[in-house]
């Protein structure tokens, strides 16, 4: 990498830990920086002075840390996979979404919300708090999977097919997500609204230990894929010519992108513009190197959603806005921003 991308993923790594530390305190309960960072120190056995304050306690390590590290986590995903499949694709406006996974982890997640207690009554008291997850999951790895199947032609995926074949999933799971919210009742309608809509506000250190070890699998396994995916930018052909295995990279970067936002979507609900978005604003501060462009998304993409959950909770406190509400309002205009300068 170039000395200038090595600069901008070390800027981006600490300012990464500056925004999570402050949102730690940021919130309809304030907690003082000072005291954010002595709580973390005691925490890790560094004595500072004397705490007696539970309620700072229990709001930091109870409920501000997992969904900080869960917003960390969800968004290196978003991030990473959007660059990987931009890159596998060769288009600017490819995204996981694209291709079907986001659309079938909301399908099965709404069928779980609309008929827990009527389709999967055995398999919710097996599950219990982990259905939603194991549901959402689910849909996102099937339909990536009949995606890839469609795409299939001689034994070997076609980037076309796989693409076009991702938007008809695409339309065929809306429009039975729309049935599905159609029947659900009032409650079920809010559940599905606001689960849709994209939230970390159901954050718990137990859905965040069932989803990380997917998602940090899958991130850091994508990492990897930065010299094939500079290969795929001349062309399929010239990468087989180079001795690329092309079929092998198309089938790990779509399965890795479909384990890390099926995990991600699982637990966060449909959150859109940051796989989209985060690789553009990362190619144009420092080049189309795919090593760096990687590695970068995957920073950019936990600081874009770390601080978009700040201001979800923050902006109209106590009340908190759907992040995937906060995401689309800051990505729409930088979206423009680049359409127009492009074109």
């Amino acid at each position: 990498m170039l000395a200038k991308q090595r600069i901008i993923i070390a800027i981006l790594g600490v300012t990464l830990a500056v925004v999570a530390i402050l949102s730690l305190g940021l919130g309809a309960f304030h907690v003082p920086v000072v005291d954010v960072v002595q709580l973390l120190l005691h925490k890790i056995g560094i004595k500072t002075r004397a705490l007696d304050d539970g309620m700072q306690h229990d709001v930091l390590f109870v409920v501000r840390f997992p969904r900080v590290l869960l917003g960390i986590f969800v968004g290196a995903a978003l991030g990473t996979s959007g660059a990987a499949i931009q890159g596998i694709f060769r288009n600017p406006l490819a995204e996981p979404g694209l291709i079907g996974i986001s659309a079938g982890a909301s399908l099965f997640a709404v069928l779980v919300i609309a008929f827990e207690h009527v389709l999967f009554v055995g398999l919710s008291q097996i599950l219990g708090y982990y259905i939603l997850i194991f549901g959402a999951f689910i849909g996102a790895a099937l339909t990536a999977f009949v995606v890839y199947q469609l795409s299939l032609k001689a034994g070997r995926p076609q980037v076309t097919t796989m693409l076009l074949a991702g938007i008809a999933i695409n339309g065929f799971a809306g429009a039975l997500t729309g049935l599905m919210t159609y029947m659900a009742t009032e409650q079920q309608l809010r559940t599905i609204t606001f689960w849709m809509l994209g939230s970390l506000g159901g954050a718990t250190w137990e859905n965040l230990i069932a989803v990380a070890p997917m998602i940090l699998l899958a991130v850091f396994a994508l990492l990897f894929f930065g010299k094939p995916l500079n290969a795929f930018a001349l062309g399929e052909m010239q990468a087989d010519l180079l001795g690329m295995r092309t079929d092998r990279v198309k089938l790990g970067v779509v399965a890795l992108a479909t384990l890390a936002v099926g995990a991600s979507v699982a637990v966060s609900g449909i959150i859109g513009f940051v796989g989209l978005l985060v690789p553009h604003t990362v190619r144009m501060l420092g080049g189309a190197d795919n090593r760096y462009v990687l590695l970068a998304s995957m920073l950019l993409g936990a600081l874009t959603l770390t601080s978009a959950d700040v201001l979800s909770r923050t902006l109209i406190a106590p009340i908190e806005l759907p992040i995937g509400v906060i995401t689309a309002l800051l990505g729409t205009p930088v979206f423009l921003y680049i359409l127009i300068k492009e074109k």
